[in-house]
Protein backbone atom coordinates (compact mmCIF):
# COMPACT_ATOMS: atom_id res chain seq x y z
CA UNK A 1 0.00 0.00 0.00
CA UNK A 2 1.52 3.30 -1.23
CA UNK A 3 0.10 6.42 -0.27
CA UNK A 4 0.72 9.56 -2.14
CA UNK A 5 1.69 9.80 -6.06
CA UNK A 6 4.56 12.68 -5.35
CA UNK A 7 8.71 11.79 -5.74
CA UNK A 8 8.88 8.90 -3.15
CA UNK A 9 5.22 7.21 -3.85
CA UNK A 10 5.28 7.62 -7.92
CA UNK A 11 8.87 6.65 -7.82
CA UNK A 12 7.60 3.17 -6.47
CA UNK A 13 4.64 2.30 -7.83
CA UNK A 14 6.56 3.02 -10.74
CA UNK A 15 9.36 0.44 -10.41
CA UNK A 16 8.50 -1.84 -7.70
CA UNK A 17 8.42 -5.69 -8.64
CA UNK A 18 4.59 -6.25 -9.86
CA UNK A 19 5.34 -10.20 -10.08
CA UNK A 20 6.66 -9.90 -6.21
CA UNK A 21 4.02 -7.64 -4.85
CA UNK A 22 0.25 -6.25 -5.53
CA UNK A 23 0.53 -2.84 -5.06
CA UNK A 24 -1.96 -0.54 -4.46
CA UNK A 25 -1.40 2.91 -4.33
CA UNK A 26 -4.34 6.28 -2.82
CA UNK A 27 -3.39 9.50 -3.86
CA UNK A 28 -5.69 12.60 -4.38
CA UNK A 29 -3.85 13.35 -7.33
CA UNK A 30 -4.13 11.24 -10.43
CA UNK A 31 -0.54 12.36 -11.64
CA UNK A 32 2.22 12.64 -10.88
CA UNK A 33 4.08 16.47 -10.73
CA UNK A 34 7.55 17.52 -11.18
CA UNK A 35 7.72 20.39 -8.47
CA UNK A 36 11.46 21.77 -10.01
CA UNK A 37 9.62 23.87 -12.83
CA UNK A 38 6.06 24.16 -11.41
CA UNK A 39 6.56 28.16 -11.31
CA UNK A 40 7.49 27.87 -14.93
CA UNK A 41 4.01 26.72 -15.63
CA UNK A 42 2.54 29.52 -13.40
CA UNK A 43 3.64 32.21 -15.72
CA UNK A 44 3.25 30.18 -19.26
CA UNK A 45 6.75 29.54 -19.71
CA UNK A 46 5.92 26.00 -19.90
CA UNK A 47 2.38 24.27 -20.54
CA UNK A 48 0.64 22.12 -16.98
CA UNK A 49 0.95 19.06 -19.35
CA UNK A 50 4.66 19.11 -19.64
CA UNK A 51 5.36 18.41 -15.92
CA UNK A 52 2.85 15.69 -14.88
CA UNK A 53 2.69 12.27 -15.37
CA UNK A 54 -0.67 10.03 -15.15
CA UNK A 55 -0.43 7.75 -12.51
CA UNK A 56 -2.08 5.20 -14.69
CA UNK A 57 0.03 5.61 -17.31
CA UNK A 58 2.88 3.80 -16.34
CA UNK A 59 1.57 0.33 -16.06
CA UNK A 60 -1.98 -1.53 -15.64
CA UNK A 61 -0.36 -3.30 -12.52
CA UNK A 62 -1.21 -1.03 -10.01
CA UNK A 63 -4.84 -1.05 -8.06
CA UNK A 64 -5.20 2.74 -7.91
CA UNK A 65 -7.72 5.06 -5.61
CA UNK A 66 -8.20 8.59 -6.52
CA UNK A 67 -8.82 9.36 -2.67
CA UNK A 68 -7.22 10.90 0.57
CA UNK A 69 -6.29 8.85 3.37
CA UNK A 70 -8.16 10.15 6.09
CA UNK A 71 -6.47 7.59 9.24
CA UNK A 72 -4.18 4.57 9.77
CA UNK A 73 -5.26 1.44 11.61
CA UNK A 74 -1.78 0.53 12.67
CA UNK A 75 -3.23 -2.86 14.53
CA UNK A 76 -5.79 -4.05 12.27
CA UNK A 77 -3.40 -3.26 8.88
CA UNK A 78 -6.21 -1.00 7.77
CA UNK A 79 -6.49 2.47 6.14
CA UNK A 80 -9.47 4.81 5.99
CA UNK A 81 -10.10 6.98 3.07
CA UNK A 82 -12.26 9.71 1.53
CA UNK A 83 -12.63 9.52 -2.73
CA UNK A 84 -11.73 12.72 -4.14
CA UNK A 85 -14.04 12.75 -6.88
CA UNK A 86 -16.78 15.22 -7.90
CA UNK A 87 -20.55 13.98 -6.93
CA UNK A 88 -22.49 12.23 -9.83
CA UNK A 89 -26.23 12.14 -9.81
CA UNK A 90 -27.21 8.91 -8.21
CA UNK A 91 -28.36 5.74 -10.14
CA UNK A 92 -31.71 5.00 -10.30
CA UNK A 93 -33.01 1.78 -11.07
CA UNK A 94 -36.37 -0.17 -10.36
CA UNK A 95 -36.90 -3.43 -7.69
CA UNK A 96 -38.88 -6.03 -9.33
CA UNK A 97 -41.93 -4.41 -7.89
CA UNK A 98 -41.34 -1.26 -10.10
CA UNK A 99 -40.20 1.17 -7.51
CA UNK A 100 -37.03 3.65 -8.39
CA UNK A 101 -33.96 2.50 -6.05
CA UNK A 102 -31.12 5.42 -5.61
CA UNK A 103 -27.73 3.66 -5.59
CA UNK A 104 -24.78 6.14 -4.70
CA UNK A 105 -21.68 4.67 -3.95
CA UNK A 106 -20.41 6.18 -0.39
CA UNK A 107 -17.31 8.38 -0.36
CA UNK A 108 -16.01 6.59 2.38
CA UNK A 109 -14.41 3.15 2.07
CA UNK A 110 -11.40 0.85 3.93
CA UNK A 111 -8.49 -1.21 2.58
CA UNK A 112 -6.30 -3.81 3.88
CA UNK A 113 -2.24 -3.85 3.50
CA UNK A 114 0.35 -5.88 4.43
CA UNK A 115 3.18 -3.30 3.89
CA UNK A 116 2.25 0.36 4.21
CA UNK A 117 4.80 3.30 3.09
CA UNK A 118 3.87 6.86 3.92
CA UNK A 119 4.83 9.13 1.26
CA UNK A 120 1.88 11.59 1.14
CA UNK A 121 4.30 14.38 1.64
CA UNK A 122 3.29 17.69 3.50
CA UNK A 123 1.62 21.26 3.19
CA UNK A 124 2.58 24.58 3.33
CA UNK A 125 3.65 26.59 6.42
CA UNK A 126 1.33 29.40 7.34
CA UNK A 127 2.65 29.45 10.88
CA UNK A 128 -1.02 30.49 12.02
CA UNK A 129 -0.95 34.07 10.71
CA UNK A 130 -3.96 35.92 9.81
CA UNK A 131 -5.07 35.54 6.46
CA UNK A 132 -2.94 33.74 4.96
CA UNK A 133 -5.01 30.78 3.49
CA UNK A 134 -8.02 32.89 2.61
CA UNK A 135 -5.84 35.86 0.84
CA UNK A 136 -2.60 34.17 -0.31
CA UNK A 137 -1.56 31.59 -3.21
CA UNK A 138 0.64 28.38 -2.54
CA UNK A 139 2.73 26.61 -5.33
CA UNK A 140 2.79 23.65 -4.64
CA UNK A 141 0.11 22.23 -7.51
CA UNK A 142 -0.78 22.30 -10.50
CA UNK A 143 -4.10 24.02 -9.60
CA UNK A 144 -2.08 26.55 -7.71
CA UNK A 145 0.09 27.49 -10.36
CA UNK A 146 -3.66 27.89 -12.71
CA UNK A 147 -4.52 30.35 -10.13
CA UNK A 148 -1.52 32.49 -10.14
CA UNK A 149 -1.52 32.57 -13.49
CA UNK A 150 -5.12 33.38 -13.54
CA UNK A 151 -4.69 35.93 -11.18
CA UNK A 152 -1.88 38.13 -12.68
CA UNK A 153 -3.41 38.57 -15.55
CA UNK A 154 -6.40 39.80 -13.90
CA UNK A 155 -4.23 42.40 -11.67
CA UNK A 156 -3.11 43.57 -15.49
CA UNK A 157 -6.34 43.68 -16.21
CA UNK A 158 -7.96 45.67 -14.23
CA UNK A 159 -5.47 48.04 -13.79
CA UNK A 160 -5.80 48.63 -17.73
CA UNK A 161 -9.15 49.81 -16.83
CA UNK A 162 -8.32 51.84 -13.75
CA UNK A 163 -8.19 55.46 -13.46
CA UNK A 164 -6.33 56.16 -10.58
CA UNK A 165 -2.58 55.65 -10.18
CA UNK A 166 -3.29 54.47 -6.58
CA UNK A 167 -5.41 51.73 -7.62
CA UNK A 168 -3.04 50.52 -10.36
CA UNK A 169 0.31 51.04 -7.93
CA UNK A 170 -1.91 48.58 -5.80
CA UNK A 171 -3.06 46.31 -8.32
CA UNK A 172 0.86 45.71 -9.86
CA UNK A 173 2.09 45.16 -6.57
CA UNK A 174 3.36 41.15 -6.24
CA UNK A 175 4.85 40.45 -3.29
CA UNK A 176 6.27 36.76 -2.97
CA UNK A 177 6.79 35.95 1.13
CA UNK A 178 9.79 33.60 1.48
CA UNK A 179 13.46 33.52 -0.18
CA UNK A 180 13.86 29.88 -0.13
CA UNK A 181 14.33 28.53 -3.50
CA UNK A 182 10.64 28.21 -4.55
CA UNK A 183 9.98 31.74 -3.80
CA UNK A 184 13.30 32.88 -5.38
CA UNK A 185 12.48 30.71 -8.53
CA UNK A 186 9.04 32.19 -8.74
CA UNK A 187 10.11 35.79 -8.17
CA UNK A 188 12.75 35.51 -11.12
CA UNK A 189 9.71 33.53 -13.77
CA UNK A 190 7.32 36.22 -12.89
CA UNK A 191 9.57 39.29 -13.55
CA UNK A 192 11.25 37.82 -16.92
CA UNK A 193 7.11 37.54 -17.89
CA UNK A 194 6.46 40.95 -17.19
CA UNK A 195 9.37 42.33 -18.33
CA UNK A 196 9.37 40.01 -21.57
CA UNK A 197 5.78 40.18 -22.00
CA UNK A 198 3.41 41.90 -19.99
CA UNK A 199 5.41 45.16 -21.11
CA UNK A 200 4.30 44.54 -24.99
CA UNK A 201 0.50 43.73 -24.05
CA UNK A 202 0.52 46.37 -21.45
CA UNK A 203 3.08 49.09 -22.00
CA UNK A 204 1.07 52.15 -20.51
CA UNK A 205 1.06 50.19 -17.03
CA UNK A 206 5.07 49.13 -16.24
CA UNK A 207 6.07 52.43 -14.25
CA UNK A 208 3.12 50.83 -11.79
CA UNK A 209 4.57 47.64 -12.08
CA UNK A 210 6.75 46.30 -8.48
CA UNK A 211 7.89 43.04 -7.34
CA UNK A 212 8.98 41.90 -3.74
CA UNK A 213 10.48 39.25 -2.21
CA UNK A 214 9.88 39.65 1.78
CA UNK A 215 11.63 37.23 4.11
CA UNK A 216 12.25 37.32 7.69
CA UNK A 217 15.59 35.68 7.48
CA UNK A 218 18.46 37.84 6.89
CA UNK A 219 19.30 37.17 3.10
CA UNK A 220 17.11 34.42 0.31
CA UNK A 221 18.57 31.28 -0.09
CA UNK A 222 20.04 31.16 3.19
CA UNK A 223 20.88 27.46 2.38
CA UNK A 224 23.07 27.99 -0.42
CA UNK A 225 26.68 29.17 -0.28
CA UNK A 226 26.75 32.32 1.02
CA UNK A 227 28.95 33.84 -2.22
CA UNK A 228 25.99 32.82 -4.40
CA UNK A 229 23.10 34.08 -2.20
CA UNK A 230 24.73 37.46 -2.23
CA UNK A 231 24.93 37.22 -6.10
CA UNK A 232 21.44 36.31 -6.24
CA UNK A 233 20.56 39.53 -4.27
CA UNK A 234 22.58 42.42 -6.23
CA UNK A 235 20.77 40.14 -9.39
CA UNK A 236 17.40 41.13 -7.99
CA UNK A 237 18.28 44.07 -6.56
CA UNK A 238 19.23 45.53 -10.28
CA UNK A 239 16.51 43.99 -12.01
CA UNK A 240 14.31 45.80 -10.24
CA UNK A 241 13.20 43.48 -7.38
CA UNK A 242 13.11 44.35 -3.90
CA UNK A 243 13.94 42.24 -1.87
CA UNK A 244 13.24 42.84 2.06
CA UNK A 245 14.25 41.03 4.10
CA UNK A 246 14.21 40.78 7.84
CA UNK A 247 10.37 41.33 7.36
CA UNK A 248 7.97 39.74 9.37
CA UNK A 249 4.48 39.62 8.34
CA UNK A 250 1.85 40.37 11.15
CA UNK A 251 -1.43 39.37 8.79
CA UNK A 252 -3.16 39.71 5.66
CA UNK A 253 -5.84 41.10 4.92
CA UNK A 254 -7.64 41.22 1.26
CA UNK A 255 -4.92 43.01 -0.81
CA UNK A 256 -3.33 44.17 2.14
CA UNK A 257 -0.14 42.82 4.09
CA UNK A 258 0.28 43.88 7.21
CA UNK A 259 3.90 43.80 8.14
CA UNK A 260 4.80 43.91 12.47
CA UNK A 261 4.42 47.44 13.42
CA UNK A 262 1.63 48.03 11.57
CA UNK A 263 3.06 48.51 7.86
CA UNK A 264 0.24 48.25 5.47
CA UNK A 265 1.49 47.02 1.86
CA UNK A 266 -1.37 47.21 -0.79
CA UNK A 267 -1.04 43.85 -3.17
CA UNK A 268 -2.83 42.49 -6.19
CA UNK A 269 -1.45 39.03 -6.04
CA UNK A 270 0.88 37.22 -2.96
CA UNK A 271 2.32 34.27 -2.99
CA UNK A 272 3.22 32.49 -0.24
CA UNK A 273 6.30 29.87 -0.08
CA UNK A 274 7.74 30.33 4.07
CA UNK A 275 8.20 26.62 4.46
CA UNK A 276 6.54 23.14 5.10
CA UNK A 277 4.24 21.99 7.72
CA UNK A 278 2.06 18.02 8.20
CA UNK A 279 -0.71 17.12 6.31
CA UNK A 280 -4.29 16.49 7.74
CA UNK A 281 -3.13 13.22 7.02
CA UNK A 282 0.09 12.50 9.34
CA UNK A 283 -1.40 14.98 12.11
CA UNK A 284 -4.47 12.07 12.50
CA UNK A 285 -1.47 9.81 13.45
CA UNK A 286 -0.30 11.74 16.67
CA UNK A 287 -0.27 9.57 19.65
CA UNK A 288 0.29 6.71 17.16
CA UNK A 289 3.80 7.24 15.77
CA UNK A 290 6.65 9.00 16.96
CA UNK A 291 7.39 12.66 15.95
CA UNK A 292 9.96 15.00 15.26
CA UNK A 293 9.74 18.85 16.95
CA UNK A 294 9.09 19.41 13.31
CA UNK A 295 5.63 17.02 13.09
CA UNK A 296 7.51 14.88 11.32
CA UNK A 297 6.87 11.21 11.03
CA UNK A 298 10.38 9.70 12.58
CA UNK A 299 12.11 7.03 11.43
CA UNK A 300 15.04 4.67 11.94
CA UNK A 301 17.74 4.24 9.44
CA UNK A 302 16.20 1.90 7.67
CA UNK A 303 12.72 4.18 6.95
CA UNK A 304 10.85 1.96 9.12
CA UNK A 305 8.40 3.96 11.38
CA UNK A 306 8.61 4.29 14.99
CA UNK A 307 5.92 3.77 17.85
CA UNK A 308 5.74 7.00 20.65
CA UNK A 309 8.18 4.13 22.49
CA UNK A 310 10.81 4.35 19.88
CA UNK A 311 9.74 0.92 19.03
CA UNK A 312 10.28 -0.40 14.71
CA UNK A 313 6.28 -1.09 13.43
CA UNK A 314 6.12 -4.03 11.58
CA UNK A 315 5.89 -3.37 7.58
CA UNK A 316 4.81 0.64 8.12
CA UNK A 317 7.81 2.72 5.98
CA UNK A 318 7.67 6.41 5.73
CA UNK A 319 9.78 8.85 3.34
CA UNK A 320 9.48 12.30 1.61
CA UNK A 321 8.73 15.76 3.04
CA UNK A 322 6.55 14.03 5.40
CA UNK A 323 9.16 11.89 7.64
CA UNK A 324 12.70 11.97 8.30
CA UNK A 325 15.10 9.64 9.93
CA UNK A 326 15.35 9.85 14.17
CA UNK A 327 18.35 11.95 15.27
CA UNK A 328 19.12 12.65 11.89
CA UNK A 329 16.88 15.66 9.81
CA UNK A 330 16.95 15.40 6.47
CA UNK A 331 15.96 18.22 4.55
CA UNK A 332 12.22 18.42 2.83
CA UNK A 333 13.86 18.19 -1.47
CA UNK A 334 12.54 16.26 -4.20
CA UNK A 335 15.94 14.48 -4.06
CA UNK A 336 15.93 13.34 -0.49
CA UNK A 337 12.27 11.69 -1.35
CA UNK A 338 13.81 10.02 -4.72
CA UNK A 339 16.94 8.49 -3.09
CA UNK A 340 14.69 6.99 -0.72
CA UNK A 341 12.47 5.72 -2.69
CA UNK A 342 15.04 3.97 -4.96
CA UNK A 343 16.67 2.31 -1.98
CA UNK A 344 13.29 1.25 -0.38
CA UNK A 345 12.27 -0.34 -3.60
CA UNK A 346 15.69 -1.68 -3.63
CA UNK A 347 15.76 -3.35 -0.11
CA UNK A 348 11.75 -4.70 -0.51
CA UNK A 349 12.18 -6.04 -3.99
CA UNK A 350 15.29 -8.13 -2.13
CA UNK A 351 13.14 -8.98 0.92
CA UNK A 352 10.62 -10.54 -1.65
CA UNK A 353 12.70 -13.18 -3.10
CA UNK A 354 14.42 -14.12 0.21
CA UNK A 355 11.39 -13.77 3.04
CA UNK A 356 12.42 -15.72 5.63
CA UNK A 357 15.34 -12.91 6.22
CA UNK A 358 14.25 -9.58 7.77
CA UNK A 359 15.16 -6.21 6.04
CA UNK A 360 18.42 -5.07 7.55
CA UNK A 361 19.69 -8.65 6.73
CA UNK A 362 18.88 -7.70 2.95
CA UNK A 363 20.54 -4.62 3.05
CA UNK A 364 22.34 -1.62 4.67
CA UNK A 365 20.89 1.64 6.22
CA UNK A 366 19.58 4.42 4.24
CA UNK A 367 22.04 7.01 3.67
CA UNK A 368 21.45 10.15 1.61
CA UNK A 369 24.07 11.87 -0.32
CA UNK A 370 23.40 15.68 -1.51
CA UNK A 371 23.96 16.28 -4.86
CA UNK A 372 23.67 20.10 -4.40
CA UNK A 373 20.53 22.98 -5.09
CA UNK A 374 20.13 24.78 -8.18
CA UNK A 375 17.84 28.23 -8.21
CA UNK A 376 16.93 30.12 -11.48
CA UNK A 377 17.55 33.77 -10.44
CA UNK A 378 15.87 35.09 -14.38
CA UNK A 379 17.06 36.91 -17.52
CA UNK A 380 18.80 33.52 -18.12
CA UNK A 381 20.95 32.99 -15.37
CA UNK A 382 20.93 30.53 -12.63
CA UNK A 383 22.61 29.58 -9.24
CA UNK A 384 24.31 26.24 -8.64
CA UNK A 385 25.94 25.08 -5.40
CA UNK A 386 27.13 21.57 -4.99
CA UNK A 387 29.39 22.47 -2.34
CA UNK A 388 28.68 19.16 -0.34
CA UNK A 389 30.42 17.47 -2.72
CA UNK A 390 33.32 19.64 -3.72
CA UNK A 391 33.61 23.10 -2.05
CA UNK A 392 34.69 24.77 -5.46
CA UNK A 393 31.44 22.98 -6.71
CA UNK A 394 29.53 26.39 -7.36
CA UNK A 395 28.26 28.48 -10.20
CA UNK A 396 26.29 31.25 -11.18
CA UNK A 397 24.97 33.16 -14.03
CA UNK A 398 24.63 31.72 -17.79
CA UNK A 399 26.40 28.61 -17.47
CA UNK A 400 24.83 27.87 -14.28
CA UNK A 401 20.96 28.22 -16.31
CA UNK A 402 22.36 25.79 -19.00
CA UNK A 403 23.20 23.30 -16.11
CA UNK A 404 19.64 23.79 -14.42
CA UNK A 405 17.85 23.54 -17.81
CA UNK A 406 19.47 20.02 -18.73
CA UNK A 407 19.47 18.78 -15.33
CA UNK A 408 15.83 19.35 -15.30
CA UNK A 409 15.44 18.14 -18.51
CA UNK A 410 17.28 14.89 -17.58
CA UNK A 411 15.32 13.80 -13.99
CA UNK A 412 12.07 14.25 -16.32
CA UNK A 413 10.43 10.80 -15.96
CA UNK A 414 9.43 10.14 -19.38
CA UNK A 415 10.45 10.43 -22.95
CA UNK A 416 7.43 12.36 -23.88
CA UNK A 417 7.96 15.59 -21.51
CA UNK A 418 11.54 14.97 -22.26
CA UNK A 419 10.31 16.45 -26.08
CA UNK A 420 7.97 18.33 -24.74
CA UNK A 421 9.71 20.74 -22.48
CA UNK A 422 12.13 22.03 -24.93
CA UNK A 423 9.69 22.13 -27.61
CA UNK A 424 7.79 24.36 -25.50
CA UNK A 425 11.14 26.25 -24.22
CA UNK A 426 11.47 27.12 -27.66
CA UNK A 427 7.85 28.02 -28.61
CA UNK A 428 8.23 30.79 -25.64
CA UNK A 429 11.45 31.81 -26.29
CA UNK A 430 9.86 32.62 -30.51
CA UNK A 431 6.48 33.70 -29.25
CA UNK A 432 6.08 34.48 -26.40
CA UNK A 433 4.57 33.05 -23.02
CA UNK A 434 0.60 32.07 -23.05
CA UNK A 435 -1.76 34.44 -21.97
CA UNK A 436 -4.53 32.83 -21.67
CA UNK A 437 -6.77 33.13 -18.48
CA UNK A 438 -8.07 29.78 -16.94
CA UNK A 439 -10.51 32.17 -15.21
CA UNK A 440 -14.02 30.10 -14.10
CA UNK A 441 -16.54 31.37 -16.42
CA UNK A 442 -20.48 29.92 -15.89
CA UNK A 443 -22.45 31.01 -18.54
CA UNK A 444 -25.64 29.67 -16.53
CA UNK A 445 -24.49 31.70 -13.62
CA UNK A 446 -24.48 34.72 -15.43
CA UNK A 447 -27.84 33.55 -17.62
CA UNK A 448 -29.47 33.68 -13.77
CA UNK A 449 -28.11 36.90 -12.36
CA UNK A 450 -29.74 38.80 -15.67
CA UNK A 451 -32.60 37.05 -15.16
CA UNK A 452 -32.91 38.14 -11.35
CA UNK A 453 -31.57 41.71 -11.47
CA UNK A 454 -33.30 41.94 -15.01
Amino acid sequence: MILGSGWGGFKLLKDMDKNAYQIVAVSPRNHFLFTPLLASTSVGTLEFRCITEPVRGYTRDVEYHQAWCDSVDLENHKIDCTTNLSKVPATHISDPAGRSLSLESSNKFRLDYDHLIIAVGSYSNTFNIPGVKEHAFFLKEVADARKIRTRVLECFERAEMSRSDEEKNGLLHFAVVGGGPTGVEFSAELHDFIREDCSRLFPGLMNHVTLAVYDVAPTILANFDKSLADYCMTKFKRSGIDVRTGTVVEKVEDGMLVLKGGKQIPFGCLVWSTGLTENPMTASLEGKVMKSKSKRILTDSYLRVLDPEGKVIPNVYALGDCATIQDHELPQTAQVANQQAIWLRKALNKLAKQPEKSLTDVTGPFSFKNLGSMAYIGNWEAVVDMTKINDKAKESGRFAWVFWRSSYLTMSVSMRNKMLIPMYWLATWVFGRDVVSFQEYDRRKRLMNTERDG
